[in-house]
């Protein structure tokens, strides 16, 4: 029988068994433990790709350095020539705009206290005291310099004219301020925007202008300037001038006269055309015996006997007494 050979095999494994498990854990014992690595406290050198820091030297010599030859020179004031032809943009006139196939620039603004326009990309352009024409290149100066449009084509339009104005005030048949346009305007233009002087408007026409913080008067003669041909007496109206059209001068008649009253007088006026402006003397009226009421240099009145031939002044009182016979 085998049997005895099978307690024999079984014997031999459980001898071998005890000294094969040490042998595995062993095995796994024997495995040597990984290695910690050694802390440092040394820091590490910087590597040679890393990157550096800016060399502030070199930024600030960017900074001072010169600009380049090529930005555009500083927009040229306008001319004597260009002003009397053009129209100098002030405060408060309103302009439109317009960029060429640009639309979303197209902008309608006002001139401010300061004499600029805001413009889309570019902000407040000074443009006070120049021309349309003038306030155009200096736009298309700008937007070319920086770089927004390649080739631009800019037009100024005033839509609203605001910053030249003048008062005309008086005996006129439409007092009131009014804006001066493109081109000279002279002193009898102005009086006509304002529909000319009223009957009892003066022939003497004050100017008052403001130059260098001091105010000036001028008088000017309309009648002898249109009688004279002679233009180059006509002023030329600046903007903020003010012109005035007083009461033409009187001079009264009362007495023996049909039409009693005042009248306009009239330049080197005499006592005989005057009494023909009263009507003439009624009947118990006598030529001998004319008073004029006048004043004197320090403003008091003095009568004084009148003749026919006499001239007549300013406010004086013409009395026509009545004939004795």
């Amino acid at each position: 029988m085998r049997f005895p050979n099978i307690i024999r095999a079984l014997a031999a494994v459980c001898l071998l068994g005890p000294g094969l498990l040490p042998l595995h854990s062993e095995a796994q014992q024997a495995k040597p433990a990984a290695k910690k690595q050694p802390t440092s406290t040394q820091v590490p050198q910087a590597s040679s790709n890393a990157p550096t820091a800016p060399d502030t030297s070199i930024a600030t010599a960017a900074l001072q350095a010169p600009l380049p030859a090529s930005l555009p020179a500083p927009p040229e004031p306008a001319t004597p020539q260009e002003l009397a032809l053009g129209y100098p943009l002030g405060t408060g006139d309103v302009v439109r705009v317009v960029v060429f196939q640009q639309s979303d620039m197209t902008t309608e603004t006002r001139v401010s206290e300061a004499g600029t326009i805001t413009i889309p990309l570019l902000g407040p352009v000074p443009v006070g005291g120049v021309t349309a024409k003038r306030a155009e290149d200096r736009i298309a100066t700008l937007l070319k310099s920086r770089g927004l449009v390649r080739e631009p084509q800019v037009v100024v339009t005033v839509l609203q004219f605001k910053g030249r104005q003048v008062s005309v005030l008086g005996l006129v048949s439409r007092p009131g301020r009014y804006a001066l346009e493109e081109g000279v305007y002279r002193l009898t233009d102005v009086l006509a925007l304002a529909g000319g002087a009223l009957p009892d408007g003066s022939e003497l026409v004050t100017v008052m202008r403001v130059a260098d913080g001091k105010s000036q008067r001028y008088e000017i003669d309309l009648p002898s300037l249109f009688r004279s041909g002679d233009f180059s007496k006509n002023p030329e109206i600046l903007a903020g001038d003010s012109i005035y059209v007083p009461r033409a001068q009187l001079f009264y008649i009362y007495g023996e006269v049909n039409r009693p009253g005042g009248f306009r007088l009239e330049k080197n006026m005499t006592v005989m055309q005057a009494l023909s402006l009263g009507g003439g003397l009624t009947t118990r009226g006598t030529e001998k015996n004319i008073q004029l009421r006048r004043r004197d240099a320090s403003g008091q009145y003095a009568t004084v006997k009148g003749a026919l031939t006499d001239l007549v002044q300013t406010d004086d009182v013409i009395f026509v007494r009545e004939s004795l016979f």
